[in-house]
C-alpha cells in the first residue's frame, strides 16, 4: 500500500480561512480527477486542518509567527502524532505528503511570514461575523496592512512532519500554478 496524505483544504475548499475562490473550487475538482485516477495501492489521508481546530471558521488570516503565538504548534503535534500513528500501523511502501503554498501551517517550502508584535488579534473574533465577500475584501487588506510576504521554510505543521518523516516524499501545491502543481504531484505519485 502506498499513502498520499493530503492539506485537506486542498480536496474540500470550504477550510479556506476566509472561504473558497475559484482557484480553490478548481484545485479540489483536479485533485479528485487525480485521486480518481489512482490505482487500488494508494490510500488517502486527509488530516484535520490545524487551523480550523485551532480557530474555527472563518477566520482572518494570519501568519506562521501569528499561529506559532497562538498555540499552533501543539496543535499541530497531535495532528503530526495521528500521521505518525497512521504510518506505523499501515506501513505504506511509499508515503506522500501534499501541502500548501504559502500556508503558515501546511506550507511545504514556502510559509507566511509576519511581525505577529503589529498584528490585530481582535480581527480573529471579528472575522467570524463578516459574510463571504466582506471577508475577501478584508482579506485581502490584512494581508496588506500586516506586510505578509512569503519566506523559504516550511509551514509549522510540515516542518514537524519533515523531521518525523525524512525519507517521504514531499510535494507542495502552488494554487497560483494548478497545472504546474497537478502535473507535479502525479509525477511523485508514479515515481518509483
Amino acid at each position: 500500500m502506498n499513502l498520499l496524505i493530503i492539506a485537506p483544504c486542498l480536496l474540500s475548499p470550504f477550510y479556506v480561512y476566509r472561504g473558497p475562490k475559484e482557484k480553490e473550487y478548481e484545485t479540489a475538482r483536479l485533485l479528485r480527477e487525480l485521486i480518481g485516477e489512482l490505482g487500488e495501492d494508494w490510500q488517502v489521508l486527509a488530516y484535520p486542518c490545524p487551523e480550523f481546530e485551532a480557530m474555527g471558521w472563518p477566520r482572518a488570516p494570519a501568519s506562521r509567527e501569528v499561529y506559532e503565538r497562538l498555540g499552533m504548534r501543539e496543535r499541530a503535534k497531535v495532528i503530526a502524532d495521528f500521521i505518525g500513528r497512521v504510518i506505523t500501523e499501515e506501513r505504506p511502501e511509499k508515503v506522500v505528503f501534499l501541502g500548501v503554498k504559502g500556508s503558515p501551517t501546511c506550507g511545504v517550502f514556502h510559509t507566511s511570514s509576519s511581525d505577529p508584535e503589529g498584528y490585530p488579534y481582535r480581527t480573529m473574533q471579528e472575522f467570524f461575523y463578516l459574510n463571504k465577500e466582506e471577508r475577501l475584501k478584508r482579506s485581502k487588506e490584512l494581508v496588506m496592512e500586516q506586510n505578509f510576504r512569503l519566506v523559504q521554510m516550511p509551514g509549522i505543521l510540515f516542518e514537524i512532519l519533515m523531521a518525523r518523516f525524512p525519507e517521504a516524499v514531499y510535494v507542495e501545491f502552488d494554487k497560483e500554478d494548478i497545472e504546474g502543481s497537478i502535473e507535479e504531484l502525479r509525477n511523485s505519485l508514479n515515481r518509483g
